[in-house]
């Protein structure tokens, strides 16, 4: 090799080798900003907070109950007042056997009394049972035709219809109005007869087809029994303890002439439905919990596969390197024994 080809060919080895200098130092930089990437999704990972599971016993309360006769009282507050005593509040709650209750609902047929498409006057029937204003005096008429009235004395209707007027005022005492269509159903295993209510505005407005029948169900009330509540309020009582500090006993307005002691009984009530609703929740947090973890983790083994490959390609740049010193270093000793030889030609 001549002197010009071998200084050529050790200038194209230099230019080679500072590129893949410069190749090595660009992946170098790479796998430095890829292991700053996988360092923030590891510290995601470290700042994600695990869901926990509710707990049963955080929706669990002690409950102190107590009975007077029929009614059936639960202590919602104890308000501890200076002079030893407390401010109680309580729900009394008991079973009314004679106050109106939902009953179902009915199809309801309207007839024409009067001018047609004018219905002002008409008929309302349930089956072939008509209804009438609850209270009303019936219509001989309607007590030859009526099941039930057919079967009463004059004397008896008087005192149904009396009756009604009690019906009424319990009808609007718990739903507002006093206007109501009324009739009685036989129960076949007493052979008893109860009455069925209507409200008179959902009947009169309600959307009947062209052959009179209501497009939808009529709601129907009767008479029946049903749990009544009341809360009573700020009541001054006195508490004693057991051994353990649970509440025993209660005395109601305590050193008057109406102070009365009752026995306290202890329950431990759990709001299911706020539990329930608890662990809805750790279930959906838990879920995006999980998902989160995987996309970090699909992330980072893309990072890592990255890295792997870049690492490899590291690797050949050093081997091409190592290679092309070599080369480097045979060139050198060609360039010197060519000088060598020239300056011994002139010396």
């Amino acid at each position: 090799m001549g002197m010009a080809a071998s200084q050529a060919r050790f200038l194209g080895l230099t230019a080679r080798k500072t590129n893949v200098e410069y190749e090595g130092q660009q992946i170098n930089q790479q796998r430095t900003t890829l292991a700053n990437q996988s360092a923030n999704y590891y510290n995601q990972l470290l700042g994600m907070t695990v869901p926990v599971p509710p707990s049963t016993s955080d929706y669990t309360r002690t409950v102190y109950t107590f009975e007077d006769g029929s009614l059936s009282n639960s202590i919602t507050s104890l308000v501890a007042q200076q002079d030893g005593t407390y401010l109680v509040s309580y729900v009394s709650s008991w079973v009314n056997d004679f106050t109106p209750v939902a009953s179902g609902s009915a199809i309801i047929t309207r007839e024409d009394a009067g001018t047609p498409g004018v219905h002002d006057d008409d008929n309302y029937y349930v089956g072939s049972i008509q209804l009438r204003e609850l209270g009303s005096t019936p219509s001989q008429e309607l007590i030859a035709s009526d099941p039930y009235l057919s079967t009463l004395s004059q004397a008896q209707i008087q005192e149904l219809t009396d009756q009604e007027a009690q019906y009424k005022d319990l009808l609007e005492n718990k739903y507002g109005t006093d206007q109501w269509y009324v009739r009685y159903v036989q129960n076949t295993s007493t052979n008893t007869w109860s009455p069925v209510f209507y409200r008179k505005d959902q009947v009169e407005n309600a959307i009947y087809s062209d052959n009179g029948t209501s497009q939808s169900n009529i709601n129907a009330y009767t008479i029946g029994s049903a749990k009544e509540t009341e809360e009573i309020i700020g009541v001054t009582a006195r508490l004693e303890k057991d051994s353990t500090g649970r509440y025993i006993n209660i005395t109601l307005n305590p050193g008057e002439d109406a102070a009365v002691t009752y026995a306290l009984t202890t329950n431990t009530l759990t709001d299911q439905d706020a539990y329930d609703d608890a662990m809805n929740q750790y279930e959906y947090d838990k879920y995006k919990y999980d998902q989160s973890i995987q996309e970090i983790n699909a992330k980072i083994e893309i990072i890592q596969t990255q890295d792997k490959n870049l690492e490899l390609r590291l690797k050949q740049l050093d081997t091409e390197q190592d290679a092309i010193s070599n080369e480097m270093d045979a060139v050198q000793k060609v360039i010197e024994k060519n000088t060598e030889s020239t300056f011994k030609t002139f010396g």
